[in-house]
C-alpha cells in the first residue's frame, strides 16, 4: 500500500507477498535449519559460525552501502543515477545479490528525513548492507516505525526539528530501500574512502542522521 507524498510520517510500501508473515521470512528460516542440521551434526563450529555472520553483518555488507553513499556525495552525475535507477547504479560498483536485485535509493535534505521499515517481514538489501541488525527485524521496531516514526528515531537519538518532515518506506520481497544520508559539513576535501568510513548502516537504514566527521560512527550499530 502506498500512502500520498509530503505529509510527516508518510508511510510508503508495496503490497508484500503471502509468503511473508510476521515471523521468520522464508530465506532467514532455511538459513536457520540449515544451521541447526549442521551444528547437530558436528560439521559447523558455532563460534566460526557466529565470527563469519559478524563479518557480513558488520563489515562487508555495510561497507558496500557506504561506497554507494560515498561516490554519490563525491559524483552529481551518481548520484542522479542512482536516483533514477539504484539498482543499475549499485550493480555497477558491483554490488548484487540475493535480496538487491530491485533497488530504490532516498535522499535525506535538510527539510525531509527518510526511514526504512519492512513491516510483515525483514525484507532488508543484504548486498549493500550485509544482514540485517536484530532490531530491524523485531515486531516493536516493525510496527512502530509507522505508527510513530519521530518516537522511535528518538529512542535511536535522532531528534527531528519541527521543520523536518519523515517518510517511511516499507521495504518488500520487490522492493527495497537505501537512504542516502546528507554528507556531512566540512568534508569537501576527503576522499571516497575517507567519506565512506563516515557513513553507518543505521544512518543508510535511516535510524541514524549526524555523521559529522567529529563523531565515531559505529557501522555495526
Amino acid at each position: 500500500m502506498t500512502g500520498s507524498h509530503g505529509r510527516d510520517g508518510d508511510h510508503h510500501g508495496h503490497h508484500h507477498d503471502r509468503d511473508h508473515d510476521n515471523h521468520l521470512d522464508p530465506m532467514t528460516a532455511r538459513v536457520m535449519a540449515l544451521e541447526t542440521i549442521l551444528t547437530e551434526k558436528g560439521m559447523v563450529d558455532p563460534d566460526a559460525l557466529d565470527a563469519i555472520i559478524d563479518t557480513y553483518e558488520t563489515k562487508v555488507g555495510p561497507r558496500n552501502g557506504a561506497s554507494v553513499v560515498a561516490k554519490a556525495w563525491s559524483d552529481p552525475d551518481y548520484a542522479d543515477w542512482l536516483a533514477r535507477d539504484a539498482t543499475a547504479a549499485i550493480a555497477s560498483l558491483g554490488f548484487t545479490g540475493r535480496q538487491g536485485e530491485h533497488m530504490q535509493a532516498v535522499f535525506n535534505t535538510p527539510e525531509r528525513h527518510n526511514l526504512v521499515v519492512c513491516t510483515l517481514c525483514s525484507c532488508y538489501p543484504w548486498s549493500v548492507l550485509g544482514l540485517p541488525p536484530v532490531w530491524y527485524k523485531s515486531p516493536p521496531y516493525r510496527s512502530r516505525a509507522v505508527s510513530d516514526p519521530r518516537g522511535v528515531l528518538r529512542e535511536f537519538g535522532v531528534a527531528l526539528p519541527d521543520g523536518v518532515s519523515v517518510r517511511v518506506w516499507d521495504s518488500t520481497a520487490e522492493l527495497r530501500y537505501l537512504v542516502v544520508p546528507e554528507r556531512p559539513a566540512g568534508t569537501e576535501g576527503l576522499s571516497e574512502a575517507a567519506l565512506a568510513a563516515l557513513v553507518t548502516r543505521k544512518s543508510m537504514i535511516g535510524t541514524e542522521r549526524d555523521l559529522s566527521p567529529h563523531a565515531a560512527p559505529e557501522t555495526a550499530a
